[in-house]
């Protein structure tokens, strides 16, 4: 039998608060949602779990291969540093939309190059394979295209990229000569959570009788504009067109295989 709300308040009744996640959101009622509990509602103890880790917190250090030399003839290991993850992981949580991913995965290429170039000689690496021949040092596309995969899958592995995956290095070929860039694949992006408020009234309600049309009061999170994605889209994040330390050169794939990309020969 349903107790009534107003003589349970009335005699004093203490009012359990409804379960709570680790981050103190109440249960998603849509999916999407998740709620959070308005001040004033008190919480059982058993519901004080430990937080989860914070998102926020300084990534740990990384170490990645650097190929150089050409043809991956020298290796040496890298390590990148939390400050320059964090700083990564903050530009790439800004993107809004697919494009502007790439955009900034182009510069944590070129940032995450100049890391390599202070622990190697990959800083001597001209754009192209004429400027820098018989330097120690310089990059080919292959030793690019592996250490660049390389580097994505770093940011990857961290859950960074939301619009993106990683994928197997591409090749293109032109008469005699042979071309090969890292592959980024577009996903559709995950569909955003938003909190919002509940009223003081839901949980005590919720907990004390099987009254779901009190889920009516907790308010709708206004729906955002989706984000545009073109899933399966390919693109190229090319470092070998550039510079070391200067942002990658992403083209889509099909541009890329047809010869598009600045003249360095």
């Amino acid at each position: 039998m349903r107790v009534p709300t107003i003589l349970l308040l009335a005699l004093g009744v203490a009012m359990p608060a409804m379960p709570v996640r680790a981050d103190g959101a109440l249960q998603a009622t849509a999916p999407g949602v998740a709620v959070t509990p308005s001040a004033g509602v008190a919480q059982p103890e058993s519901a004080a779990v430990a937080s989860p880790p914070d998102a926020r917190a300084r990534p740990a250090q990384a170490r990645v291969r650097i190929c150089y030399n050409y043809g991956c003839a020298r290796e040496d290991e890298v390590v990148v540093g939390s400050a320059v993850l964090e700083s990564i992981r903050q530009r790439l949580a800004a993107a809004a939309d697919a494009a502007a991913e790439r955009a900034l995965l182009s510069a944590a290429v070129g940032r995450l190059y100049r890391v390599a170039a202070a622990q190697t000689p990959v800083g001597a690496d001209r754009e192209g394979n004429f400027l820098d021949q018989g330097v120690e040092g310089r990059m080919d596309c292959i030793d690019h295209s592996t250490s660049t995969t390389r580097l994505l899958q770093l940011i990857e592995a961290r859950g960074w990229l939301r619009f993106h995956r990683v994928g197997a290095p591409a090749r293109r070929e032109r008469l005699i000569f042979q071309h090969f860039g890292a592959v980024v694949e577009e996903v559709a992006p995950a569909a955003p959570v938003v909190e919002v408020a509940v009223p003081d009234h839901v949980a005590p309600l919720l907990a004390l009788c099987d009254c779901p049309e009190v889920v009516a009061d907790i308010p709708r999170a206004a729906a955002g504009e989706p984000a545009a994605s073109a899933p399966g889209e390919r693109f190229v994040v090319d470092s070998w067109f550039v510079d070391n330390g200067e942002a990658a050169i992403v083209l889509p794939l099909a541009e890329w295989l047809k010869g598009e990309g600045p003249n360095v020969q």
